[in-house]
């Protein structure tokens, strides 16, 4: 098999790779990065275990070939903790018992976390449909969409408040002129 050289954007940092043509994204971020939090499921785009953002977009990282991703920014579920605390995504998913075996749990997470991204407060059906393509064998998908739902408002108070807390500082600033 033929081999190209690519680079990969992960979860803010850069890695150059000589991949061969048919590894799949998913066995390069696995196999040669050693994130091993993005899980194999089906390896045919059915369950959602694999589940990436890339530029944005949720995508099953098994149905993508590693060098079509050169170049791109990807972020895995290693990438959503910052400063050694969880993603609100991640608190509510413990809180709301969303996680039983965890398999599924990262590809329920990018998935939720690309239509928070672009959709701070999504409704019930807009959170099953985001989520449509990830599948769950043990936990139920109540819990799944109600920590959705709930971190969702956890995110949007939290920027609320910083919102509120930057008006204040430059409001108490324009005081002392």
């Amino acid at each position: 098999m033929k081999e190209v050289d690519i680079e990969l954007f992960v979860n803010g940092k850069s890695y150059r790779l000589r991949v061969s043509t048919g590894l799949s994204l998913l066995e390069v971020i696995r196999d040669q990065l050693g994130l091993t939090g993005t899980k194999e499921g089906c390896a045919a785009g059915d369950c959602g275990t694999c589940t990436v953002i890339i530029d944005g977009e949720a995508v099953n990282s098994c149905m993508i070939l590693a060098f079509q991703a050169d170049g791109r920014h990807i972020t895995t579920v290693e990438g959503l903790a910052e400063d050694g605390r969880l993603h609100p995504l991640q608190e509510s998913f413990i809180k709301h018992g969303a996680v039983q075996c965890g398999y599924c749990t990262p590809g329920m997470l990018m998935s939720a976390k690309a239509l928070l991204d672009k959709n701070p407060d999504p409704d019930r059906r807009t959170i099953r449909e985001a989520m449509a393509g990830n599948l769950c064998r043990c936990t139920g998908y109540y819990q799944i969409i109600e920590a959705v739902e709930d971190a969702a408002r956890t995110m949007v108070a939290t920027r609320a408040t910083a919102a509120a807390g930057a008006e204040a500082s430059t409001a108490k600033a324009g005081e002392g002129r």
